[in-house]
């Protein structure tokens, strides 16, 4: 297996700290079936208040979440999801919403994943008949992923919640990174959610737990979720251990991550005068560095296929993109010397 001294491939690429470890070890345990396990009733409690939703259940992956989630809302087989083109959850989970959910994935163009009112309308369009599916979720991510970290702003929200209304579907938020969220603007958690029907928050992206997701809405909605979970794998007995890393990170590690968001800014800062990369620094707005390489002799696989040689991972997202995210286990110095190894194999390419 590979070993990189610098890894901005995701930012779940660090591990749990001592100290998160040792609240791991030191867990007081139950049955999660059986809603016996006070370290993970705790934590689905504090999540519901954080995010002002009545019920909660924990899971072990934001990807399940979403499954769950989906399955729960979607009534036929066929039901429509709307998402932006490039969400995660359409396009980077093993085809999870045709393939777990029997759904009809909706992608709909938009800047930096973050699509307007008009364009949902749009999409969901006003033809009638036994040939048209149903549409029934409108799934957005906070952040969005291939978006480059962007945040959905809460006007943006409110009006895809109306749009949502008039056509009886609900809204599910995507909130992988809606801790991210809520430290660059100061908005609470609960005022982005308000415009939600259904919503999860991961803590393994940037928190640093090993694993571990709560998805949160109404309590008949959880009721029913409980049944997915079931169905799909993820009942749990002595989760508590699990649970109390979250819960490590809940406590710990959110108000950090503003860490990230300036080195974010930086790695864009220090790309941005190289005369072979695209990149508007006043992009950024979390963790996540999205930027072009315009080199006709040098494509951005082969550029990332270097770098890992020299023990730096990125992600080439295809011949001319490549996304660096950046998370408590990547320092200043770390973004120096990223942005230095490029400048030196841009100015004199392999």
């Amino acid at each position: 297996m590979k070993s990189f001294k610098i890894d901005l491939f995701s930012d779940t690429n660090f591990g749990p700290s001592l100290e998160m470890r040792k609240a791991m070890y030191q867990a007081e345990v139950g049955n999660e079936v059986a809603g016996e396990d006070p370290t993970v009733n705790l934590l689905i409690e504090k999540v519901c208040d954080y995010l002002g939703k009545e019920a909660g259940v924990f899971m072990p992956s934001g990807t399940m979440c979403n499954g769950v989630a989906y399955r729960t809302w979607c009534l036929r087989p066929g039901d429509r999801i709307f998402f932006d083109r490039y969400a995660h959850a359409a396009n980077l989970a093993a085809g999870l919403p045709c393939g777990l959910v029997s759904a009809t994935p909706i992608g709909i163009e938009c800047d930096k994943g973050i699509f307007s009112a008009e364009q949902l309308q749009l999409a969901i369009g006003e033809r009638k008949g036994y040939n048209i599916p149903e549409g029934r979720i409108v799934s957005i991510e906070q952040t969005t992923n291939l978006g480059g970290g962007a945040i959905w702003p809460i006007s943006s929200l409110f009006a895809i919640q109306q749009v949502a209304k008039k056509y009886k579907m609900v809204v599910h938020m995507d909130g992988a990174r809606l801790f991210n969220a809520v430290v660059a603007t100061m908005i609470s958690a609960h005022e982005f959610c308000r415009y939600t029907d259904s919503v999860w928050v991961d803590f393994s992206k940037g928190l640093g737990a090993p694993m571990g997701a709560v998805l949160c809405g109404s309590k008949d909605f959880i009721d029913t979720a409980w049944y997915y979970k079931f169905q799909q794998g993820g009942a749990m007995h002595q989760a508590g251990i699990l649970a109390a890393g979250c819960l490590y990170a809940m406590e710990n590690q959110i108000e950090r991550l503003i860490d990230d968001h300036d080195n974010a800014r930086l790695l864009a800062k220090l790309l941005k005068d190289n005369p072979y990369i695209q990149i508007n620094p006043e992009d950024i707005e979390t963790n996540i560095v999205i930027f072009q390489v315009n080199n006709i002799s040098l494509t951005a696989y082969k550029l990332v296929n270097f770098l890992e040689s020299q023990g730096i991972r990125l992600l080439a997202l295809n011949d001319k993109t490549i996304r660096a995210i950046v998370h408590q286990g990547i320092s200043q110095d770390d973004i120096y010397s990223v942005s230095k190894v490029i400048k030196l194999l841009l100015k004199d390419p392999l």
